[in-house]
Order: C-alpha cells, then structure tokens, then sequence
C-alpha cells in the first residue's frame, strides 16, 4: 500500500510566496517616515530606494537600501526603519533570505505593536518555511500562536514544517486537535489534514484509522482516487467476505470503476452464478458498449457469455412463476428476497422491491445483512433516494456489508440519485 500524495503540498509552496503584511512593508509610507525621522545622508538614500522600487527595479532597489549599512553611527529608530524598507523591497524582489534576516531584526526589536508584531512574526515564519528550513518556520508559527495570534490559515504550515522538520506526532496532535474541532462543530475537515491522518495511520499499520481517514476523504472531498483507495481497502479489512465480491463490484460500476475487459467478465459470471441473469446482460452490454467486450482475439469468448446471460435469463423466466409459488410457501424469506431483486435488476422495480420487503419480513434469511444491503441498493436503483438511504442505515455486521452499505449512502448523497 503507497502512501497517499499530499494533494496541498504543492498549494502551499505556491500560496506561501514572500507574503508580508502590507501594512508592514508600504513603501510610501516607510519612506515618509524615513524622512521625518532620519538624518539627511540616510534618508537620501532611503528617498533613492524607494523611487527604485517604485520603477519596480527591485533589485536596484535592494542594493541602494544596503548602502545605509555603511553609513555609522545609526539610531535605533533609523536602524529600524531601514530594515522595515529592506523588508519591503526583499519582499517585492524575491529576495527570501534578506526578508528572513530583516524580519529577524524588526521582531527583535520589538518596537511593533502587538497586531503588528505579529503580522512580523507571520511575515518572518512564512520566510522560513519558503526557504525550507521546517524546524525554523515551525518555531516561529508557534510563537505566532503563542504570542496571540488567531489567523487559523496558517496552521497548514505549522502542520506541515512540524512534518517535515521531523517532528511528526507534534504534526499529529495538532491535526487529531483539528479533526475533533472540526467533527464537533460540523465543519468539513481539511483534505490536507485527513491525508495527513491516513499516511500516519498507514506507518503505523493502524487500518481503522487509515480506513475511517479515507471513509472521510471520500465522504467530505469525494474524488475518483479517494474512492479507489476506499473501496480497494475494504477487501484488506480483517474479516472482510469474500461473498461480498459481487456487491462491491456493484458499487464499482456505479462508480465508474469497473473499465477492463476482466472486469467485466467476473461481474458478469458473478451475477448469473449469482441467480441474476438480467443483471449480467446489463453489464456484458455496458462491456461491449465501453469496447472492453466484443474486439480483439477473445471477441468469440465474450459472444458465447452474452449468449450464456441470455440463455440463463431465458430459463430463469420460463420457470419464475413456479419459483416464486415455492418462494411464497417457505418459512423463511431467503427466496423472495432473491427474486425480487431479480426483478429489480429484470426491470419490474415496483413488483420487485415488495417482494424484497415481504422476504425481509418474513424472516430466517440466511444472511439477513446481505438482504438489506441488496434491497438498499434496489431502492437506489429505482430512484427511492431517501428509503434507500433509510434501509442501508439499518444494515450491521463486521464482514463488509455495513461498510458497503455506508459507502452507497456516500455515494447516493454525491451522486444526487
């Protein structure tokens, strides 16, 4: 099993940039209070900067505010406000080390206000970070929350430096604090921070967990690939059935998912082994539909299953009526069930399902899970979205079935069926 690919990586290299806050970095109004409060020889050359950096010649700019460093005998207030104008142009050339090193300067000056030092604090962690020294820009997001900041953006990049610094379970705590927020608020969790959640608790070996993380991904950020994973996890569950083969196949051909010439075939003989005939015409026909049937050296092949579904469904409708007689005199319900679903999938939906619900009612069902699954997935596939969705809350059991029957409800919300 590979680890999943953090999808956000990549947005936070390019969200990061050389943001600093702009209140912090206006040149103009750097400049003016550079003039009022600076020594001639320094605001000179301060005035030069700055007239630079409006022609946007950035890096001209940088090397005109540098010449200030040789100038001695400097106050603290000038000092200051040239590494704020350094600031501002670092920023605005690129320049990611001189914005660490000025930003550096101007915190520990501390002669910001408190919004603002933290902005400087922001400024100075987001630097870190863009540089790639982790264990620096998680030091500095720290401080940010530590010192009163409140902007909850910026935890993607104190989740990620803490990561990538090394210090995973501290990334971990965090996240774990995040989902709980999120879950006991009803926001929708961050896609970054369940695949987070899945990646540890594959290290790990933790399947629940990495099993819950995808249920999540797919449910709050359903993507093709978060279902590909989700559902070919389930069959690696610890006591997982094997009888379940055809009914997540089901699902995966909701999904889109069943799409090689294989595929097909197993679903296919699966469903006429199955006892459904006209289920398995459906999907030999979606085959040849797709060509993944019909084409190449194996097209005869694919010819004699089609005649086989038909044949099947030719018999089974020929003997249906004394079937469903025998059905209806049993004791239990297993044999109505069946045949109502075969009825559904037969296109008879209505006749179908009451014969689905009067089999579950009737009891002594061999595999009673099983029985509400297949009648859930009936009703979806008749169009009744909420009594589907109704019968697939009720299924139980540990072997895959109340798993399956979640992920049609996933899937019924997404697909708006």
């Amino acid at each position: 099993m590979k680890q999943l690919r953090l999808s956000r990586i990549a947005v936070l290299f390019a969200a990061i940039g050389f943001a600093a806050a702009p209140e912090l970095t206006n040149i103009a109004a750097n400049q003016a209070y550079a003039q009022e409060s600076m020594r001639p020889e320094i605001g000179r050359i301060v005035q030069a900067a700055g007239e630079l950096y409006k022609a946007k010649k950035f890096r001209e700019a940088l090397s005109k505010i540098h010449e200030a460093d040789s100038v001695g005998g400097k106050t603290v207030n000038e000092s200051f406000t040239i590494e704020r104008m350094r600031l501002s142009i670092a920023s605005a050339a690129g320049d990611n080390d001189t914005v660490i090193r000025s930003a550096e300067t101007i915190v520990s000056a501390n002669k910001l206000g408190g919004k603002e030092q933290l902005q400087m604090i922001q400024v100075l962690a987001n630097a870190y970070f863009k540089a790639g020294n982790y264990s620096k820009a998680a030091q500095w997001y720290n401080r940010y929350y530590a010192d009163g900041g409140t902007d909850q953006s910026l935890r993607p990049y104190l989740i990620q430096a803490m990561s990538q610094s090394g210090d995973s379970a501290k990334a971990m705590k965090e996240i774990n604090a995040e989902l709980a927020a999120d879950e006991k608020s009803g926001r929708t969790p961050s896609l970054t921070n369940l695949e987070y959640l899945a990646n540890d608790a594959l290290k790990r070996k933790d399947m629940a967990t990495y099993s819950s993380a995808l249920e999540k991904m797919v449910s709050f950020h359903g993507k093709k690939e978060f279902w590909v994973n989700l559902l070919n996890n389930i069959e690696r569950k610890p006591g997982y059935s094997e009888r379940l083969k055809l009914d997540l196949m089901r699902l995966k051909l909701a999904l889109g998912q069943i799409t090689k010439t294989s595929d097909y075939m197993d679903m296919s003989l699966f469903a006429i082994q199955a006892g459904y005939p006209a289920e398995a015409i459906k999907v030999i026909d979606a085959g040849y539909k797709a060509g993944a049937l019909g084409e190449g050296k194996d097209a005869e092949r694919h010819k004699r299953l089609r005649d086989m579904a038909n044949k099947t469904q030719t018999e089974t409708q020929s003997g249906l009526a004394a079937s469903e007689a025998e059905a209806k005199a049993a004791k239990d319900g297993n044999g109505l069930v069946n045949i109502g679903y075969g009825y559904v999938t037969g296109g008879q939906v209505d006749k179908g399902l009451a014969m689905m619900e009067e089999g579950i009612a009737k009891g002594g069902l061999k595999q009673e899970e099983d029985a509400k699954l297949h009648l859930g997935v009936a009703q979806l596939q008749a169009g009744k979205k909420a009594n589907a969705i109704k019968t697939l809350k009720t299924v139980r059991g540990t072997d895959g079935t109340a798993d399956l029957a979640r992920y049609w409800i996933i899937y019924a919300n997404q697909s708006g069926k």
